[in-house]
Formats: C-alpha cells, sequence, structure tokens
C-alpha cells in the first residue's frame, strides 16, 4: 500500500535527491501520521472516557501530539524544500533538522504531563471499567500504528531523513505504550491494584526514551556531526581516481541539510606538472563531483615533490618518528627547506580528537627526536584537525 501511495502522491518518485521530491516524500510522510494519529486520538479518549482508564487517556494525549508532530514535520519538509535566497545562501534544509527537535520536545513535554498524571493515579487510585470493545479497539490501534510504522520507514529509507526514522521510532514506541494499556486494563479486572497508574508511567517512560532518541539525532547534524564513512570514501575514491591527483587531505563536508552539502579539501599534485593544467584538472573533478553527487566542491591544490630522494626520505623518517609518539597521528604539506646551518623541516600535523595530549607537548616531542637525530633539524609544525 506504502508504495501505491508514493505512485500515486508523488511524480518522479525514484529521483529522491531532488529537493522538490524529497519534500513532497516528507509532505505524504506527515499527512499519514495526521490522519492515522487523529483518527486514533478520537478513538481512544471515547474509549479512555468509557473506562476511565488513565493509562489509554494518556496513550490519546500521546497520539494527539503525534499529530501535532506530523504537522511540524511537515511543515519542516515544505518549508526546507525552499531555495536559497539573499538571507539564507546555503538553503532552508537544517529547517528539517530543526523541526525534528521540534518533535522530540512536544514528545518530551507529553511524557512528562503523563508520568505525572499516572503517579497521581497511584498515589490515589481510581476504579477501571473493563471493557472487550475497549481492548479490541487498542488492538485494532496497534495495527493502526504497525503500519505508520512501516509506512514511515519505507519514506525514511528512501530519502535518509532522520526526522521521518524519528517519527517511526515514535510510533514503535506508541505500540509498546499501547500494548502496556490492554495489559493494564486486564489486570485491573482481576487484581485490586493501581495497575493503571503503574502501566501509565511505564508508557510514559517510553514515550520519554523515544523522545530523548529523537532529540539526539536531531540535534547531531545541527552541531555539526561528521560524514559517513561511506561518504568519505567515496569523496577520496573520486578524486583520486583522476590522472594527475596522487593524494587527498583536509576533507570537510559541510552539512546545510539533507542534500545539501559543501565539499572542501587539498587534492595533492606533482609538482613538476604544469600549473595550467593541473588547474584544469581541479576544475574537472569539482564539476564532475557535482554532477554525480549534487555537492558544491571546492578543491585546493596542493604541489608535492616527488622525485627528490631527500625530501622523501626525510618525510618518511618524519612520519617513523609522528608514529612512535601516537600511530592515530599523521602528517601532510611535507616540505624541505635545506641551509648550511639548519634544515627546516615543514608540515601539517593531523591531530585526531581522540589525541588528549596538549598538541604543544606533541610538538615537543617531535621536535626533540629529531634534534637528537640531527641538530640542524628544525621542525615548524602547523597543527590540523581532521573534521571527518
Amino acid at each position: 500500500m506504502t508504495n501505491l501511495l508514493i505512485k500515486l502522491f508523488i511524480k518522479d518518485y525514484d529521483n529522491t535527491g531532488s529537493p522538490a521530491v524529497r519534500a513532497k516524500y516528507g509532505i505524504l510522510s506527515g499527512c499519514g501520521g495526521i490522519v492515522v494519529n487523529i483518527i486514533l486520538t478520537a478513538v481512544k479518549f471515547l474509549i479512555g472516557s468509557m473506562t476511565g482508564s488513565i493509562a489509554i487517556t494518556g496513550d490519546a494525549f500521546n497520539n494527539l501530539s503525534d499529530a501535532a508532530s506530523s504537522t511540524v514535520s511537515l511543515l519542516g519538509f515544505k518549508i526546507s524544500s525552499k531555495p536559497a535566497d539573499k538571507e539564507h545562501p546555503y538553503g532552508h534544509g537544517r529547517l528539517e533538522y530543526i523541526c525534528g527537535m521540534g518533535v522530540a520536545i512536544l514528545i518530551l513535554f507529553m511524557g512528562y504531563e503523563l508520568i505525572k498524571s499516572s503517579v497521581q493515579k497511584i498515589i490515589n487510585p481510581e476504579p477501571t471499567v473493563f471493557s472487550w470493545v475497549a481492548v479490541a479497539v487498542l488492538a485494532i490501534s496497534i495495527l493502526g500504528k504497525i503500519w505508520l510504522a512501516f509506512f514511515n520507514k519505507n519514506i525514511g529509507k528512501r530519502i535518509n531523513s532522520s526526522t521521518v526514522d524519528a517519527v517511526v521510532t515514535d510510533s514503535i514506541s506508541d505500540i509498546a505504550a499501547t500494548t502496556a494499556s490492554i495489559v493494564a486494563l486486564v489486570l485491573s479486572s482481576y487484581f485490586n491494584l493501581p495497575f493503571d497508574g503503574i502501566f501509565g508511567v511505564i508508557v510514559s517512560c517510553f514515550v520519554l526514551y523515544a523522545g530523548i532518541g529523537v532529540f539526539k539525532n536531531t540535534v547531531s547534524p545541527l552541531l555539526g556531526q561528521p560524514p559517513t564513512k561511506e561518504t568519505i570514501e567515496m569523496i577520496e575514491n573520486k578524486i583520486n581516481s583522476y590522472d594527475g591527483i596522487v593524494g587527498v587531505h583536509d576533507l570537510i563536508v559541510h552539512d546545510y541539510g539533507p542534500n545539501r552539502c559543501f565539499v572542501t579539501a587539498h587534492a595533492e599534485v606533482p609538482a613538476d606538472t604544469d600549473i595550467m593544467e593541473s588547474h584544469d584538472l581541479i576544475d574537472v573533478i569539482e564539476q564532475d563531483l557535482k554532477t554525480e553527487t549534487g555537492y558544491i566542491v571546492t578543491l585546493h591544490m596542493d604541489p608535492v615533490i616527488q622525485n627528490d630522494e631527500t625530501v622523501f626520505e626525510a618525510k618518511e623518517m618524519v612520519q617513523r618518528i609522528v608514529l612512535e609518539i601516537d600511530d592515530s597521528l599523521s602528517i601532510h604539506d611535507f616540505r624541505l627547506v635545506a641551509g648550511p646551518h639548519h634544515t627546516n623541516l615543514i608540515f601539517d600535523l593531523v591531530i585526531p580528537f581522540s589525541v588528549k595530549t596538549d598538541s604543544r607537548i606533541i610538538i615537543d616531542q617531535i621536535s626533540e627526536k629529531l634534534q637528537n637525530l640531527d641538530k640542524k633539524y628544525y621542525a615548524v609544525i602547523t597543527v590540523d584537525h581532521s573534521y571527518v
């Protein structure tokens, strides 16, 4: 049924790299969530009122918050698909993440309100009216949520959206919550214990857990998370595939929303190659990457001396010293400037964020080891960090 809805409402549905098509997927996801959750909210409010069950009523509030979340998600996809303008030259793609955060806040708020009412129900229990009709309606609502979860899972997989994935997580928590409501309703008919309030607390815990997960998943891209390993390998392999490129370093991927990535990198070229020829190659690579991936790519051309045995041996020596200090360190942009009294070894030192040792200590260690080898060696080091 999901595929049928996609074909009916999304023209050119295979072109998921298009912001317009992506927005239509998001809008379809939002509309599906609104319709299903409003129906479930109305039914659960009715059953909750009939049975006096706080767990069922709380579950209805949860569905109402889900409908609001779907509305926020829908608006987020709609607005984030707007093209770049003067005030937002990188586009509006990150609004999708902001709306995902809004969904998380709504979920957390409803979880907080539900846990308060559930605790009150435990402290001051009220009789619950058992009804097989209520059980049947809740069971049907579980089926509805299962369908919604698979519906959004399909869409989320197609467009790789953390916001839609958050809706899937929320649906799964709803399935667990509604199951808890059924168990509480059945147990309350056999035992004189506040199962309604107890399971209401359990339901609220599911809601809060889902909200925290959604919040984390939407905050990370806003703060600036690294690209995936697959993305890094794809970009590096593409650049290195061209004759005339001998290496890549300082790769940075700036994420301004789904399908809105800006890439910068240093492409190493042989120093003895004609500069105009290398510059033309860089232009070709930038354009090819943009055509194939949609990324806006800017490459810096770094000349590398390849045929000087003295430079090669000095670089190998520095690399061995660096790896002795920490095998996660690396160097690039190596140059050697020899003089009658001292030799400058100039390079960038890449220190991963996992290394906690102060960079000045590492620099001192490298300089000391070089001096021990030859008093003429002076290290001129620029500290760099990997952003991928």
